[in-house]
């Protein structure tokens, strides 16, 4: 009769405590999909910025990544770390802020990340885990939202900060809105770190990063740039020039390398959200939130710019959003790893000068729109061309009739260069990406 009684208690508590982890994990996807929900109506509210001199004849910048298997193989140690890490943390628990983004997961669970900011520069991944921005130099407070002089800027405003030639890890005393006067000229090795306020560069030129290396952007609200120019701004404490018409672009990231542009909320610009042109390689474009734009992300200068071919970009962990039309690599090699494409108008990955694309684990879900279902375009070329291409869909989620043509050769050495981190199954992407664009950090707490 006892062991009765002890067993019929036994059961009842391992029922209290299945239904204890249904509710948990029931609760925890409302609130992702909530989350979802209210980031795109959130990025409706605001307006904003930016811009970028295009020039001919660049020579490949000299921190171009030579050997992306050598790439591949260095990042898949630092993976193999993290995924470690996420595994003993959540041995401590059930609930854990490991969620399989392995850049989050290497940083957001620390609750004095406000201490240890310059720790985001060892959570890098893809093809520009190298970037180091300001990590080996001094801290710089923007105190100062003003931009009145673009000659010579005026101590504690984000434009000194950026021109300065030492390393530097910039952060902000308190929320701004920052409208620049004309585009943001950078200099190498520096990180923009916004977390713990909230800022946005808005409503006038944004940010340009030409000719430079190491460079980390990072928590920044971006959007309605202004086309600018024609007029001189300070790059360096030593040089002023004359820059031509700025496009308005979000961010324009121009003959550099080791870029790493990472949770910023983007949207309502005159030209591209995100362009790498000119020869820029070493590049990782994550956690990002887009929305209402056109075209969204220009990955290549011109067709005819063959040395583009030696461009590598890793585009993981984004949400594409609400009131986007197309996005297009030209030449290179380009990573497309658990991204979340949630709407948009024309397709979702196009191409026009056979770049070799590895779609893995990403969400594509298709708008209503019968002749928009394809997730691929490509672009003004015959089939019997465009067949060659190396275009690859592996374990993607397909949703609401969304296709992907493939092309090429199958497993072909090609993929072999795209492959900067391992991809996470795509029935994770909708938690992976959950917290994609701008966060809220507040400090004394794990970044939630």
């Amino acid at each position: 009769m006892a062991s009765q009684k002890l067993a019929c208690l036994c059961f009842g508590v391992l029922l209290i405590f299945v239904v204890c982890v249904l509710t948990a994990t029931n609760l925890r996807n409302k609130e992702i999909s909530r989350s979802r929900k209210l980031k795109t109506e959130d990025s409706q509210s605001f307006n904003s910025s930016a811009m970028a001199t295009r020039l001919d004849g660049v020579k490949l910048n000299e921190h171009a990544v030579t050997d992306p298997d050598k790439v591949a193989h260095e990042v898949s140690k630092l993976i193999h770390m993290s995924e470690q890490n996420i595994t003993a943390r959540r041995k401590l628990g059930f609930f854990s802020c490991g969620n399989g983004n392995l850049i989050d997961d290497c940083w957001r669970c620390d609750r004095n990340w406000n201490k240890n900011r310059k720790h985001l520069a060892d959570c890098g991944m893809g093809f520009g885990s190298k970037a180091n921005g300001g990590r080996n130099g001094s801290y710089y407070v923007v105190t100062d939202p003003s931009d009145e002089d673009v000659v010579n800027p005026k101590p504690g405003t984000l434009r000194h900060a950026v021109i300065q030639v030492e390393p530097l890890w910039i952060i902000f005393k308190r929320d701004m809105v920052i409208k620049l006067k004309q585009e943001l000229i950078m200099n190498s090795f520096k990180t923009i770190d916004a977390r713990g306020a909230n800022v946005h560069i808005a409503n006038g030129a944004c940010i340009t990063i030409q000719f430079i290396t190491n460079v980390i952007i990072h928590g920044l609200h971006i959007h309605d740039c202004k086309r600018t120019g024609n007029v001189t701004v300070r790059s360096s404490p030593s040089h002023a020039g004359f820059r031509g018409t700025a496009d308005g672009d979000a961010i324009n990231i121009f003959g550099s390398s080791h870029i790493w542009i990472d949770h910023n909320s983007l949207s309502h610009c005159t030209d591209g959200l995100v362009d790498v042109v000119m020869g820029s390689t070493a590049i990782t474009i994550s956690n990002n939130h887009f929305t209402h734009h056109d075209e969204v992300m220009l990955l290549g200068h011109k067709d005819s710019y063959t040395q583009d071919k030696l461009m590598q970009v890793t585009v993981a962990y984004n949400h594409f959003g609400e009131g986007l039309i197309q996005r297009m690599p030209r030449h290179g090699y380009f990573h497309v790893v658990n991204n979340d494409y949630t709407h948009w108008k024309m397709y979702a990955v196009g191409g026009s000068a056979n770049p070799t694309i590895n779609s893995q684990g990403n969400r594509y879900a298709a708008p209503n729109n019968r002749s928009a279902k394809e997730v691929t375009k490509r672009l003004d070329t015959k089939t019997n061309e465009w067949m060659k291409w190396n275009w690859r869909s592996e374990k993607d989620l397909l949703v609401n009739g969304a296709f992907f043509t493939p092309s090429g050769e199958g497993a072909s050495a090609d993929y072999a260069q795209t492959l900067s981190l391992p991809a996470k199954s795509a029935s994770m992407v909708d938690s992976i990406t959950a917290s994609a664009g701008a966060l809220g950090c507040r400090r004394g707490k794990p970044c939630y």
